[in-house]
């Protein structure tokens, strides 16, 4: 007799993070659970429902304090819990964390579990801080397992006495969804469709292009990368500066930082978006100077493309890499070391070549998707099977096969 499904439900707070669980939860779905997402409404959600064939549940969650909508979200949240009634909840990001975790310990979910996937008190000081260090070990003391998205990362939470040893977990070898290695492969046919996009943005074909797509924040290091690459561009002029995304108000960079980003013509800009991929196709390096990280997805992207990285010492982002191997690493905050490390990949092609190959190999041996997913469900099991809970059957070689092939 085939067991029944195991209800899972996935919270995150914002609609823009739904990247993060993206095709995780069909593949919970297609080895016997049962998934839903919980998070606040947006544009994005519809489309998530019908990609990963799961229902979705619309609960507003302020990414800030606030007490009383934080209030008011708790009370919906715990009336879900119980109407829903789960047997494993995984909450990720920090308010959901926070009030889907204390709801899910307040209703008695059976299994719960907190993706912890950056501390932004890392970089916060004073009552900031303070506050941050409280929320993230509430977050921690309502989850039975807390997983860390990289080595370093739990090595950090332990440390800060955010969470004990024996709850924190890791997946594989780092990453909380992995790459689809496939989405990212330099194809021909990307490449054709890379050089349309290099023309449309208005980067000369000959110009050597530097690379970055995120946040556009100070916590990214976004105002090192600019000064950096202004110092680059004096030594190598063929250089220029491509930064993929959006400014954002919660942790701005220095008002003098973006006006030279608008005004300078060797420093292009794009706003974020769902073809990031192209963008890596047309770049020759990526950098990101960090000064704090969970676990980078877009230097595992960027890698996936074989492109050569550089990338800092940060939590997270130090794991992200193999200094010397598949990219560099300098300290945080450092401008020069980071520009030395620009020019001396820049002036070595063969080198950066190498880096490149070397870094996708990487990504397709510890970081494809699957190899997360599965080690997910392994967790998943594990915890079941602890709290006397009938697992649900894995999938066969060939429904799996199935599946890699429907994508």
């Amino acid at each position: 007799m085939k067991a029944e499904p195991i209800a899972v439900l996935h919270a995150i707070t914002d609609p823009t993070s739904i990247v993060l669980v993206r095709g995780q939860l069909a593949w919970l779905r297609s080895n016997g659970f049962e998934p839903s997402l919980l998070c606040s409404p947006g544009h994005n959600l519809d489309r998530i429902a019908a990609e990963e064939n799961i229902p979705v549940f619309p609960i507003p969650m302020s990414r800030e304090i606030s007490p009383f909508s934080d209030l008011h979200s708790f009370i919906s949240i715990c009336s879900l819990l119980r109407r829903v009634r789960p047997l494993i909840c995984n909450t990720g990001t920090p308010k959901a964390g926070l009030l889907v975790g204390l709801a899910a310990w307040l209703t008695r979910v059976p299994c719960r579990i907190y993706t912890l996937r950056g501390l932004r008190l890392e970089t916060a000081a004073g009552f900031k801080r303070a506050l941050l260090t409280v929320t993230e070990k509430i977050s921690c003391f309502t989850a039975h397992r807390v997983i860390c998205v990289s080595p370093s990362l739990r090595e950090r939470a332990i440390r800060l006495k955010l969470v004990p040893p024996h709850k924190a977990a890791l997946l594989g070898a780092g990453s909380s969804n992995g790459v689809d290695s496939l989405r990212f492969a330099l194809t021909p046919q990307k490449v054709a469709l890379a050089a349309d996009l290099r023309a449309n943005l208005g980067i000369p074909p000959d110009r050597l292009v530097i690379g970055f797509a995120g946040r556009l924040t100070r916590d990214k290091g976004i105002a090192e990368l600019v000064a950096a690459f202004r110092c680059v561009h004096e030594i190598l002029p063929e250089t220029v500066l491509l930064l993929v995304g959006d400014y954002e108000a919660g942790d701005p960079i220095p008002t003098e930082i973006q006006n030279t980003i608008e005004s300078n013509p060797a420093i292009y800009r794009a706003p974020f978006n769902s073809q990031v991929d192209y963008y890596y196709a047309l770049m020759d390096l990526f950098a990101l100077p960090t000064h704090r990280e969970g676990f980078p997805n877009t230097v595992l992207e960027a890698q996936a493309t074989g492109l050569p990285v550089i990338t800092t010492t940060a939590t997270g982002a130090i794991d992200s890499i193999e200094d010397g191997v598949t990219g560099l690493l300098v300290p945080a905050g450092d401008v020069r070391t980071l520009t030395e490390a620009i020019v001396s990949l820049l002036s070595d092609p063969i080198r950066m070549q190498s880096m490149g190959s070397l870094g996708r190999d990487r990504v397709l041996r510890n970081f494809k998707n699957e190899i997360i997913w599965e080690a997910l469900v392994s967790l998943y099991r594990t915890m079941l099977h602890e709290r006397g809970y009938p697992c649900p059957s894995p999938a066969t070689t060939e429904e799996m096969k199935r599946w890699v092939q429907a994508r």
